[in-house]
C-alpha cells in the first residue's frame, strides 16, 4: 500500500464517481479503477459498491474513509511542521546572557526574535562569561551573549554591541556632584569589582585604564553580578567602573558619572558552535547580526 492509493481512495469517496475522481487526479479512468482494486484486494474488504449508474461506500469504507482522511490530516501536519522546523520556525533555545545584557539589547533581541518567528521558546539562563563557554562545550546552551574575547576556536563569535564605561558613586560621594571624574581622583578609593575569571576581557581593560591614570584599584568586594555590584555602591561599599546601560538599572543610592579620560568601548558579543546545525538556533544568529546593524 502506498500514500497514492490513499489518495485516491478518498478522491473517489469524495466524488463517489470515477470519471470526476480521475480528472481531479489527473489520470485516466481505467488506473484509477484498477488502483482502487489493488487496494481493496490488499485491505481484504470491498471499499465501494458499484454499479452502472453509481459509485457507493460500503459500510467498511465509510469507517476506513473517516480514519484515512484522519492519516492525511496528521500527515499534512507533520509536513507543516517539518518545513518550519527546517526554517528555524518551531523549536525551542537555551540561550545565556551576561547580566548587563538584560540592561541594554537583551530585551531588544527577545521583542524582535518572537515577533519574527512566535513558534519558538526561549529559556534564559542568566550566567557569566564563563559560565556560558561552559554550557556551550557541554552542549547545554544553543547561544551566548557575554563579554569577548574569546580564544576556542570550536566557537563563532561576533561582536553585537559597544559602549563606554561608566562609574558608579554612592549618592553621598564627594564626587557625585561633578559633571564627569578624573580616574586619578578614585586612586584611594576601595573598588567593588568582579573575580577575572568570569570575564576576563572586561576584569583587564578595566584594570588597564586605571593603572594608566597611574594607580591599580584597591579592591575592597568582589561580586558576581552586576547588579549586585551597584547595590554594594549604593551601600557604600565603594566605587566601581561599569558599562553605561547599567544606568538602566536605577538602583536608588547610585549615580553615574562619565569619566573625562577617553575610554574604549567594552563589547557584548553573541557566540555559538561553529558546527552548529540547529535550523532554529542559526535563524536567532541571524535575526540578532541584522538587528545588530541597528544599534
Amino acid at each position: 500500500m502506498e500514500l497514492r492509493h490513499l489518495r485516491y481512495f478518498v478522491t473517489l469517496a469524495e466524488e463517489l464517481h470515477f470519471g470526476r475522481a480521475a480528472e481531479r487526479l489527473h489520470i485516466a479512468q481505467p488506473p484509477l479503477s484498477q488502483q482502487i482494486r489493488q487496494l481493496e484486494g490488499e485491505l481484504g474488504f470491498e471499499l465501494f459498491y458499484r454499479t452502472k449508474r453509481k459509485v457507493q461506500l460500503t459500510e467498511a469504507g465509510q469507517v476506513f474513509l473517516s480514519e484515512v482522511q484522519q492519516i492525511m490530516r496528521q500527515l499534512q501536519q507533520a509536513i507543516q511542521v517539518g518545513r518550519q522546523t527546517s526554517r528555524g520556525e518551531i523549536g525551542q533555545l537555551v540561550v545565556g546572557f551576561v547580566s548587563s545584557a538584560a540592561y541594554n539589547i537583551l530585551p531588544t533581541i527577545l521583542q524582535t526574535f518572537r515577533s519574527c518567528v512566535p513558534g519558538v521558546s526561549i529559556e534564559l539562563h542568566e550566567l557569566t562569561t564563563d559560565q556560558q563557554l561552559e554550557w556551550l562545550r557541554e552542549g547545554r546552551m544553543d547561544v551566548g551573549l557575554l563579554r569577548p574575547p574569546v580564544e576556542e576556536n570550536k566557537f563563532s563569535c561576533e561582536t553585537i554591541f559597544q559602549e563606554s564605561l561608566m562609574v558608579a558613586l554612592p549618592e553621598a560621594h564627594l564626587l557625585a556632584s561633578q559633571f564627569n571624574v578624573c580616574l586619578t581622583s578614585l586612586a584611594n578609593e576601595p573598588f567593588i569589582l568582579f573575580p577575572r575569571i568570569l570575564a576576563p576581557g572586561l576584569y583587564d581593560l578595566i584594570i588597564s585604564l586605571c593603572q594608566q591614570a597611574g594607580f591599580s584599584p584597591k579592591v575592597a568586594q568582589e561580586a558576581i553580578q552586576m547588579q549586585t555590584i551597584v547595590s554594594l555602591v549604593a551601600a557604600e561599599m565603594g566605587v566601581a567602573i561599569v558599562p553605561a546601560s547599567l544606568q538602566n538599572l536605577q538602583r536608588i543610592g547610585v549615580v553615574y558619572k562619565t569619566l573625562q579620560e577617553p575610554t574604549p568601548k567594552v563589547a557584548i558579543a553573541m557566540i555559538w558552535r561553529k558546527n552548529e546545525t540547529s535550523p532554529t538556533a542559526l535563524r536567532l544568529v541571524e535575526i540578532v547580526k541584522q538587528a545588530a546593524q541597528q544599534w
